[in-house]
């Protein structure tokens, strides 16, 4: 039965060095491996362990049962996911909007559907587990990051920049969790990227108001 308490997923140590540090990539990229060639629940401690080349109790050394292993892989993933949309999200920092929102857009689809098997998978895992404080997490950095662009666009400012956040980072993560979960066409998952610019810069042209320093420099 899956831990209930909380402390039940974290694992029992963190790697220090490069050495362990490169033991752990391997298992997290075997989960990834054995989730999609056998399935959530056929995933065992042991077929992780055989297909990253190491024995059981190197990977209990980090990971005390299967949950802690798929919550730190579920975790990983969303840093990784926070990491490229600040990355982009700062790039366009003082940039209009028609610069701001293809940006912010591109990063997010392209990394959930780059590898969309994982991403798929990764849904169902996130299903499974007590993933609530983490997801809540991620979104709350995701929000932050887009406030922190949007306060900067050069031609746009917005009454509420808090809601502004909200409503961009739902609409760009609402489409994609369907079509991928959905199993979209690859031809509708080509197009998805430019349907969410379109549908996330429309919301924000309409809720936000023009920057009076923007209009000023255009007068001159």
């Amino acid at each position: 039965m899956p831990p209930d308490a909380k402390t039940g997923l974290k694992p029992r140590k963190l790697p220090r060095q490069a050495r362990s540090q490169a033991t752990v990539d391997a298992i997290f990229d075997a989960t990834i491996q054995v989730l999609l060639a056998e399935g959530l629940q056929r995933l065992t401690t042991i077929r992780v362990a055989e297909r990253a080349g190491v024995s059981v109790g190197t990977l209990y050394q980090y990971y005390p049962h299967k949950q802690a292993l798929l919550f730190a892989v579920l975790e990983r993933h969303l840093v990784r996911l926070g990491d490229r949309m600040e990355q982009a999200a700062v790039s366009v920092h003082h940039q209009p909007l028609a610069i701001m929102v293809p940006a912010v857009v591109d990063a997010f689809v392209q990394a959930k559907t780059e590898r969309i098997d994982e991403a798929r998978a990764l849904y169902a895992v996130a299903g499974e587990l007590d993933s609530r404080e983490l997801i809540l997490e991620t979104q709350k950095r995701g929000r932050v990051t887009l406030g922190a662009m949007l306060k900067t666009a050069l031609d746009t400012e917005f009454r509420d920049l808090n809601m502004a956040a909200w409503m961009l980072s739902a609409a760009m993560a609402g489409p994609t969790r369907l079509m991928i979960e959905g199993e979209a066409p690859a031809s509708m998952l080509r197009s998805l990227r430019r349907h969410i610019e379109s549908l996330c810069l429309g919301y924000l042209e309409r809720e936000g108001s023009p920057h009076s320093a923007f209009e000023q420099s255009a007068e001159h």
